[in-house]
Order: structure tokens, then sequence, then C-alpha cells
């Protein structure tokens, strides 16, 4: 009887992101939930790719091409998708980047672009779905934060300040929203093999330091991510609010 509190059969989930990477996991996992899925990104072509491997698996996708850093663009994206064929019952913010370069030399240009892709596209897209889940007292929002909320390491102090930003913007999202029914929460990925990590998983140094520092030894793998965001998509966490949950193999609880 309890395992039906994970199900997400009948309702829709909109992945930010998900053409690739973590977001194209966690589609894939709350797909075989039992979610209807709709795929966003910029680049049209590989996100009808990802729709096809996904269909290919029996699932029901659909997508909808948006920058997410643009705020008229989102708005008539999921006004126009939830007029013409139906609700969005659960969000995953995933959209983001990485720029990597010591702090003394971080262009300016590149720090706003980390601005706009890690934290305003969570409050764009964030704003555009709430409307629609505050008028019918329900909805799930799940913001991808990382283990950069919680520690720093050279050369990503801006990134680290972005996934921070959107932690506490989870919190005011939960603030603001529980009354009406959302439950707004964080998801926190520690280091995980992913297109985004390509350049540390190749460095052979940095992965040798990387298992000694965190307790499992290990990069972890995208699907291991699946299970909590659907716990925090799913009836299971129908009170938890505003917290940011961390999958990391250890890594913030140890020294």
């Amino acid at each position: 009887m309890s395992l039906k509190l994970f199900d997400l059969t009948g309702k829709r989930a909109l992945i930010t992101g998900s053409s690739q990477g973590i977001g194209f996991a966690l589609a894939k996992g709350m797909g075989e939930a039992g979610a209807s899925l709709v795929l966003n990104g910029r680049d049209t072509a590989r996100l009808d790719k990802a729709a096809d491997e996904l269909r290919a698996a029996g699932l029901e996708v659909a997508t909808l091409a948006f920058d997410a850093t643009d705020h008229d663009a989102v708005r008539e994206a999921v006004d126009g998708f939830e007029a013409a064929t139906g609700t969005f019952d659960i969000l995953v913010n995933n959209a983001g980047m990485q720029h990597r370069t010591p702090l003394e030399d971080f262009p300016a240009d590149a720090f706003e672009r980390l601005l706009q892709t890690n934290i305003a596209s969570v409050f764009h897209v964030g704003q555009a779905c709430a409307r629609h889940m505050i008028k019918r007292g329900a909805g799930k929002i799940v913001n991808i934060c990382s283990v950069q909320t919680a520690l720093a390491r050279p050369g990503i102090a801006p990134y680290t300040a972005t996934k921070g930003a959107v932690a506490n913007l989870t919190k005011g999202m939960a603030t603001d929203w529980a009354k009406y029914g959302l439950q707004c929460n964080g998801l926190a990925p520690g280091y995980f093999d992913t297109p985004l990590n390509a350049a540390l998983v190749a460095d052979t140094e940095f992965s040798a330091w990387l298992s000694k520092r965190t307790p499992a030894g290990r990069w972890g793998n995208v699907e291991e991510l699946v299970g909590t965001c659907i716990f925090l998509s799913s009836e299971a966490s129908s009170f938890v609010n505003g917290t940011t949950v961390f999958v990391d193999g250890g890594i913030t609880a140890s020294l």
C-alpha cells in the first residue's frame, strides 16, 4: 500500500535541460514511475533525439523547446502548453551550466551567464508553472542544486554562489507557496559522471582525489538520483517543503 505513495501515474512532469545528463536520467526514471514527460531544452535536434529514445522505451513523451533564461519565452511556452495540452503537475528545474576559471580571472560575461542559466531560469520557470499550480491547489517543484550548494572548490566560485542561491530560492518558494498546496524542494547531487563533468572524469588525478574525499569512494551514477527525485515529486513527500536533499556519497558529511 505504501508503495502507491511513490506512484506518478497520471502526473505530467516538465524537466528543463533534459536532453542529456542528469535531466535525461531523471526524466527516464520519472517516466518509469508512471509520469508523462515533457522534455525541455534549446537545441531541438538533441531534444527530439532524447524524446525518441524515451519513446522507444515505452514512455509517454512530449517536447517543449524554450530558453529557460528568457522570462517572456518561458511564460508563453508554459501558458500555451497548459491551455492547449494539459497541466504540469511536477516541475524539475534542472537547466544549468558550469564555467571553470580562477576567481581573480573569471570573465564578467561568464559570471552573468551563470546567473541567468543557474538562478534566473529557476525563477522564470518556477513562477510560470507555480501560477497554474496555485490555481489547482497542488504541485511539486524540484530544483536541482549541487554539492556546491554547501561546499566550495577552487575555480568555480561563481557556480558555487549560484547553487547556494538556488537552495535559498527553494526555501523562498516553499515559504510563499506551501499555503497553496505546493511542495518545493531541492535535490543536490554530489560528483556524478555527466557531460558537465566530463573534463573532471577524464582527469585521473582529480578522480583519485574524489575517491579519497568521498566516503562512498567513487563517482555517482546518474541513475542514483532517480529515487530521490521520485520521492520529492510524489505524494510520499506531502509534508516535505523547503529542504534540500544531498545525494553525494557522504561528501558533505565528512572532512
